[in-house]
Parts: structure tokens; sequence; C-alpha cells
């Protein structure tokens, strides 16, 4: 499938720099066959079935991002950790004034930094010393790692609402965002109303950020990411099923994980699972598990654009899409939502 088919103009005026003024402000696009309905978070309530099951992604975003200079000089020094590598090792991403190699040095705060290996890719091997335990001294001289296309620097508003209220295992660099809707006021008025919630972990890799380039998306070499799927999730997931009710996935990263799970295993099984996810969902996949989905709108020509146009179909996406810039919806991470309350891409 051509990847041009998942581009689309989107105004940087669309692209929202904050979030809105309380999670469950943000409006909701409802997706169906014969039209949309604009709706807002805190209609949610109505809008799942009372007997769903909600799986959500409870990772937690690390902070990430350093912002230093060189041991020998005041050169600017930036880092994106990626992935721990072992006890004080790290891979990571970096910019500075000048190109970094392999022997340079760098100082943010209580961290002290050696760059000790660069792959093909780019990437860079680090190894970090601190006076301080690691965590504790990235909470406290590391940044939230807003995505690149926020325009600012991260404040404090961020270390809370760039992080889902229930978020548990550190490990991402980028927040899961639908999950960033859902105060804990709402989650106590879907329990109150039989909703059954649900918890796995997908860390989001620096990947969800970079567009496909790829002329075809078959060419595309997904990123991976690490998935944990609990035995207790397994139970809830496998009971849900067999009662018939829905499993409501919130989010891209929860429908890879889930279907990830679920490919583990032969047809018609689903069992807990831990291990890492290449799993490119694109038109033409037969989702096994996700029966709805409440997703954000995504960069052009992305996997996570992809996976939307696969559960949704391709036409019902793009047309949904382009009411959403006509009505002036706001775009990724902290912009608005779509909910998607069936399957219509089996029928695409």
């Amino acid at each position: 499938m051509r990847t041009e088919l998942f581009d689309y103009q989107l105004p940087e005026r669309l692209i929202a720099q904050r979030p809105a003024g309380a999670r469950e402000q943000a409006r909701l696009l409802v997706l169906r066959p014969g039209g949309f309905e604009h709706r807002s978070i805190a209609d949610l309530p109505q809008l799942l079935p009372q007997d769903a099951l909600i799986v959500l992604n409870q990772t937690r975003v690390r902070k990430a991002r350093l912002i230093g200079h060189r041991a020998e000089t005041s050169g600017r020094v930036e880092l994106l950790l990626l992935e721990a590598e072992g006890k004080g090792r790290w891979l990571a991403i970096g910019k500075a004034n000048r190109p970094l190699r392999v022997g340079d040095r760098a100082v943010f705060g209580e961290l002290a930094v050696e760059i000790i290996g660069k792959r093909q890719d780019g990437t860079l091997e680090i190894e970090m010393a601190s006076g301080l335990p690691e965590e504790a001294a990235l909470r406290k001289d590391g940044l939230v790692p807003l995505p690149p296309y926020i325009q600012r620097d991260p404040d404090d508003m961020d270390d809370e609402r760039y992080q889902t209220v229930f978020a548990r295992e550190l490990g991402s660099v980028a927040a899961p965002t639908a999950g960033l809707h859902f105060s804990k006021e709402l989650l106590d008025t879907l329990s109150s109303r039989g909703i059954e919630l649900g918890f796995l972990t997908l860390h989001v890799g620096i990947g969800t950020f970079r567009p496909v380039t790829a002329e075809n998306l078959e060419q595309h070499v997904m990123h991976a990411e690490r998935v944990v799927v609990s035995e207790q999730l397994a139970a809830q997931v496998a009971r849900a099923k067999q009662q018939g009710r829905p499993v409501v996935a919130v989010g891209t990263t929860v429908v890879r994980a889930l279907e990830s799970a679920a490919r583990a295993e032969p047809a018609g099984r689903f069992s807990a699972f831990s291990g890492s996810t290449r799993l490119f969902i694109k038109p033409g996949y037969d989702f096994r598990i996700v029966d709805a989905l409440l997703t954000n709108f995504h960069m052009p020509r992305s996997t996570l654009l992809a996976l939307v146009a696969a559960f949704a179909g391709y036409d019902l996406t793009m047309r949904a899409y382009q009411a959403a810039l006509a009505h002036e919806y706001r775009f990724l991470s902290y912009g608005d939502a779509m909910w998607i309350p069936e399957y219509y891409g089996r029928s695409s």
C-alpha cells in the first residue's frame, strides 16, 4: 500500500502545544459510517458499552531529556535517553554545537556522561555516573521529553500532564497519549457504571515520532517496543471474550500490545506475554482482540495512522481526519481524540 495515501496537510496552528484545561475537556470525534458526532471526553461514560473491558497502558514517561554542556567547554549538549543497556549504560540520541564522538564527555547537573560507542544509525552508547542514584539524578536534572512538534520548553505543567494518572511502570520516552484524557474522577465514574478496567505496559520508543519514509508501507521496518501483558489482564481479556463483552483499547500502544500477545498464541487463544514487538498493523490486518478504539489524531504518513485506518477502514479514517481538520480539532500528543466504537476495517 502506497505511503502517500496516508499523507494529509496538517496546519501548524492545529498541533496542540498545551493540553486542554482539564483532561476530560478534550474534544471527541465519534466515527460512524453514516457520519460523525462531535462530543467531548466527558461523554465517554455514556458512549462506552457498560459491560466493556477498557484496557489502558500504565507505562510511565522517564525524564529522559538531558541538557548540559561539554565537560571541557561550555558548548551545549542535548541527549535523549532511549533504553538502558545495563548499570549506568544507555542508548541515546544527541546533538551538540559540533558532532558528538566516542570519548566525548558532558555534564548534566549531577550526571557525568561519556560517549563510549556510536552505532551505524547514529545511536550513541553512553556511560553515566552520578553522586545520586541514577533515577533520582534523572528526576532532578532530566526534563520531560516532549515531542519535537511541541515548539516550547517543558515546564512544571508537563511533569503532571504528560503523564497518565495511572502511570506505574517507568520506561517510556513518550506518553501513551490517548490515556492522557483520563482523570481519576473519570476512571471512577467508568468503574461505578460497571465498566471493567485492565492495565498492560508497552514502553513507547522514539520510533513513534518517525514518519514512514519508504514508498510503500510493506517496505517500512517497524521499531521494536517492550510489552508486558500480565496473567491478570490475560484472564480479564479471556473472560470478556468468552462472555461476548467488548475489549476497548485506549490508544494505539494498547492495540499493538494486545494484538502482539494474541499473535504469540494459536488463533483463538490469549495468554500473558512479555517481550519485544515489531508488529506493524496496517490495512488488511485481521484484529483478534480489539473491538473498539479510543485514539488521538496522528501525524501524516505515520504507522499510527496506518493502524487506525486498519481498524476503522481507510476511507472512513481519512474522511474523519478531514472532518477534524475542518472543525479545527487539536492534533497530536496534547490534542483531541476520536472514538471508533466498532471494528469497521473488516469490511473495507
